[in-house]
């Protein structure tokens, strides 16, 4: 029999995961870089233990507020690094544990890596019902933590020591697996956390799990360049995983080289600088209206990297060429089949690289006049700068405001957002002075991510400065990891835009029948119609984040911005900018469309002409 150490199952857990590595062209990296969690019962005798006792370890442990906020900090940490690191995050059972599902959702829909580590009640049940314990009559096997199921890559629930290590080796199997990466979550028992057993030493050794592109089929290649060679007039749309492959350069070439105009997801924004001649910018029901107008006369979309949502394909609408084919580059092969597309399973880099050889040898070059894409880049550059500049003797105009902020931020600073108003304003209108620097959560759109997200991002890149921007909504779902940020000395900035509510959900309404909105501003409840359309509730959100320390400004006229965000900048520690905008002043959309359920019978004449419009849209333009 092998050596042995007589450990406890947390214990030798964060062993193994501390000797674990990846390897991506060459390069090492540490994969598993901290454990980010709140304790209690049910993990802080087990985790917490280990982490207060085991002097070997060089995982960091940070601590939480909010459970879901360590896990929105930890997709955050791992999406900036193109998911060559991660942290794990740990939670008591019950609440703790449930608190953390919402950022599991988050993680899988985005295809990012985290680990979650949630407290689990007792495998040998003799306590039971322990508090916090949600008991099933039908099933008692069943606890809080099964409701991780529904949005994990894996789970699993660790009975007895020993089971950890087939466990623990499957869990890195799908972390680190590119087309299948999301949430694993392994659900630990406190009692069985506790317990020891003699582990071999060799289940500890240090561990590189080799990241390694996807090759193109050649087959594949050549059907997707015999389709493209008839095809005048391309558009490029660019997701995620242009960045996750380190495909930036390639894509830049690709478009260059062919003269393909180059459009963006949220998660692909600023895999190209705006200024690129060649940049379109977002694409969509979010988009500009020169990729929109490009995407409804395309004869061929070339979706790299991307999960081709509702968002970017207008609900499956925006491509309105009756010859238009779609090819996707995707590492995952349930994403490259969507929309009957023609596939190219591959990373995007080598699939990029590779469909470039095969059309130069064909000579391909797409239809576009190079005045013709430059018109349109022009005449949305001119609508943006009608944005940023517009002027209300009311107060502040949001886009105005953002546009202060984007001149304002320089190259390699990065911003995180996640949800609101403000995700359609960036993606339409946000200018990406430099590669990788937008950093949007949006395949959940979660609010609250903002913060906790801008956290994460400060945690990997401590050299950089890192903005959230945030509006009231979010901010007031969840912003407790401010806190975490001046505890750990990770200044963040938080640009928050205090517009009155849900205003892009108020927007929405209205588009589709409302009259006025409801229920989505921040409003008092009115005597006269038991309403919430009383007067805007005034909140003072410098005064909140200031009682958490933060340096706080509150900026009630866009003179006073500029200064506000020099001294942010100046300050050590995180900083919060109060911006008091005039509700309703995002951006509207532009040439694009988006499905929503609308009601077929009401009592409002104006939802029922919002239904039949929607309808007959939806009748002339959805594709499969």
């Amino acid at each position: 029999m092998g050596q042995t150490i007589r450990l406890t199952t947390a214990q030798a857990l964060l062993k193994f995961l501390d000797n674990q590595y990846v390897e991506f062209e060459g390069r090492e990296y540490k994969f598993v870089n901290g454990v980010y969690g709140i304790f209690g019962h049910g993990n802080v005798l087990g985790i917490g233990e280990a982490l207060e006792n085991m002097d070997d370890l060089s995982l960091r442990y940070y601590q939480g507020v909010n459970e879901q906020g360590t896990v929105h900090a930890a997709i955050a940490y791992a999406k900036q690094h193109n998911r060559l690191q991660i942290m794990a995050c740990t939670s008591s059972i019950g609440p703790g544990a449930l608190n953390m599902v919402t950022g599991a959702g988050t993680a899988t829909v985005n295809r990012i890596p985290v680990l979650l580590l949630p407290g689990d009640t007792y495998a040998d049940r003799q306590p039971d019902p322990v508090l916090q314990q949600v008991e099933m009559p039908y099933d008692y096997t069943i606890t809080a933590n099964d409701a991780f199921k529904a949005v994990s890559k894996y789970w699993d629930r660790i009975q007895r020591p020993e089971q950890l290590m087939e466990a623990a080796l499957a869990a890195m199997r799908v972390l680190t697996d590119p087309a299948e990466t999301g949430a694993v979550t392994l659900a630990l028992p406190q009692d069985v956390q506790g317990e020891a057993y003699d582990y071999p030493v060799s289940f500890f050794r240090k561990r590189v799990h080799h990241i390694e592109r996807l090759i193109p089929a050649p087959a594949a290649i050549k059907r997707a360049a015999e389709l493209m060679k008839a095809k005048k007039r391309p558009l490029i749309i660019a997701g995620g995983g242009v960045h996750y492959s380190l495909a930036t350069d390639a894509l830049r070439e690709f478009a260059e080289t062919f003269h393909i105009p180059v459009s963006e997801t949220q998660a692909g924004k600023s895999a190209m600088v705006w200024d690129h001649e060649l940049c379109m910018g977002g694409v969509g029901t979010t988009g500009t209206s020169a990729a929109n107008i490009l995407a409804k006369k395309a004869d061929l979309i070339l979706a790299v990297g991307t999960r081709l949502a509702d968002f970017p394909t207008a609900s499956k609408t925006a491509f309105q060429n009756e010859d238009v084919d779609i090819i996707t580059i995707n590492v995952n092969r349930m994403d490259g089949f969507k929309m009957d597309s023609e596939p190219v399973l591959a990373d995007a880099k080598l699939g990029l690289e590779e469909l470039a050889k095969a059309l130069q040898e064909a000579g391909y070059k797409s239809g576009y006049t190079r005045e013709e894409l430059v018109k349109l880049k022009e005449d949305w550059d001119q609508e943006v700068e009608r944005l940023y500049t517009l002027q209300s003797d009311q107060g502040i105009v949001q886009t105005t405001a953002l546009g202060v902020v984007n001149d304002f931020v320089q190259a390699d600073d990065i911003i995180v957002c996640a949800s609101g108003s403000l995700p359609g304003d960036l993606h339409r209108l946000w200018r990406s002075k430099g590669i990788k620097t937008y950093h949007m959560e949006y395949g959940f759109s979660c609010m609250g991510y903002e913060i906790a997200g801008a956290f994460g991002v400060k945690l990997g890149y401590p050299d950089r400065e890192v903005y959230a921007l945030v509006s009231d909504g979010s901010y007031l779902m969840l912003h407790s990891e401010l806190l975490t940020s001046i505890q750990e000395g990770a200044k963040i900035n938080v640009v928050m835009f205090d517009n009155g509510g849900f205003q892009c959900i108020k927007d929405l309404q209205m588009s589709r029948g409302s009259k006025e909105g409801f229920g989505n501003e921040l409003r008092y409840r009115s005597a006269e119609t038991q309403r919430l359309d009383g007067e805007y509730i005034q909140i003072d959100f410098a005064q909140m984040a200031a009682a958490l320390g933060a340096k706080t400004f509150t900026v009630r006229s866009l003179d006073e911005l500029p200064a506000a965000l020099r001294a942010a900048r100046e300050a050590t520690t995180s900083t919060l900018i109060d911006i008091k905008i005039i509700p309703g002043t995002h951006s509207p959309g532009y040439e694009s469309w988006w499905r929503v359920g609308v009601a077929e019978t009401s009592k409002n004449p104006s939802v029922l002409e919002a239904q039949k419009r929607d309808r007959q849209y939806l009748e002339e333009h959805q594709k499969i």
